[in-house]
């Protein structure tokens, strides 16, 4: 007989009508009023009156108030991302074939010309985020990146973050975060150009804002809530557990986790 250790309270399943509703709402009002409804959506729900794209000077000052270990694992994780990225294009082949006398066929990789990245800076910033959109579009040969996150506070993005999106590679960075970050990238708002494509992870209100866009740009996947669940008995590692739990638990409150053990001690 199951027996719980503790036991997650059920969530509504399904997407969210208001939340459908208030994005189109907000999309329309973006297409509308362009650059000062960025201007006004970014004071009412980020309270930011500041400038939206970041300064050479302000990218600087971060990278130099950061811990020197910070960098080092950022280092790290940015080199195992990319060597995997770098391997993952060389797996994909140009040719051409042909098949009949004048016939002939083939297949080109051409990557896009401009890419957006939004990395969130919610509840939990996850600066990870930047290594696996900013540097795998520049492993890809992607002409343009741009960089897009939300004020943490009243000087911007989170420093860590910032500091990604730049090692990353961003060609320039944003402090637009929300459904307005995602209408700026697609119709070239607030200083930013329009891109091809939408990337990154967000909130319920991005994910939907990815989704209504779709077709105006491309977009990567609709990412999240996520969830894992990982069955162990007694010999299983609990701070390995209970990682692998973490990783996915931190992506928000909607991403559900369990564990299922036959050890009590485990539990």
């Amino acid at each position: 007989m199951a027996r719980y250790l503790k036991r997650a309270s059920g969530t509504a399943a399904g997407r969210n009508q208001a939340v459908e509703d208030r994005v189109r709402q907000l999309l329309a009002e973006l297409r509308e009023g362009r650059d000062e409804a960025v201007r006004r959506l970014a004071r009412e729900l980020d309270r930011w009156e500041g400038e939206f794209r970041v300064s050479p000077d302000r990218i600087r000052r971060v990278g130099r108030s950061l811990p020197e270990t910070f960098k080092e694992d950022f280092a790290f994780c940015r080199r195992q991302v990319v060597t995997f990225a770098e391997r993952q294009r060389d797996s994909l082949r140009e040719f051409e074939v042909e098949l009949a006398p004048g016939t002939v066929l083939g297949q080109r990789l051409v990557p896009v010309d401009k890419v957006g990245c939004y990395v969130p800076g919610g509840k939990y910033p996850l600066i990870s985020a930047a290594i696996m959109s900013v540097a795998t579009a520049r492993v890809a040969g992607v002409g343009t990146v741009i960089g897009c996150a939300p004020p943490r506070d009243a000087d911007g993005i989170y420093p860590h973050t910032l500091y990604a999106l730049h090692e990353s590679g961003a060609d320039a960075i944003f402090c637009i975060g929300g459904v307005q970050a995602m209408a700026a990238m697609a119709y070239g708002l607030a200083g930013l150009p329009a891109v091809d494509m939408i990337t990154g992870p967000g909130n319920a209100y991005v994910a939907e804002a990815k989704r209504q866009l779709f077709g105006v740009v491309g977009i990567d996947l609709l990412a999240g809530p996520t969830e894992i669940m990982v069955i162990a008995d007694d010999s299983a590692d609990p701070a390995l557990v209970a990682t692998d739990l973490l990783g996915q638990a931190e992506h928000g409150p909607d991403s559900p986790a369990w564990l299922i053990t036959t050890s009590l001690r485990l539990g």
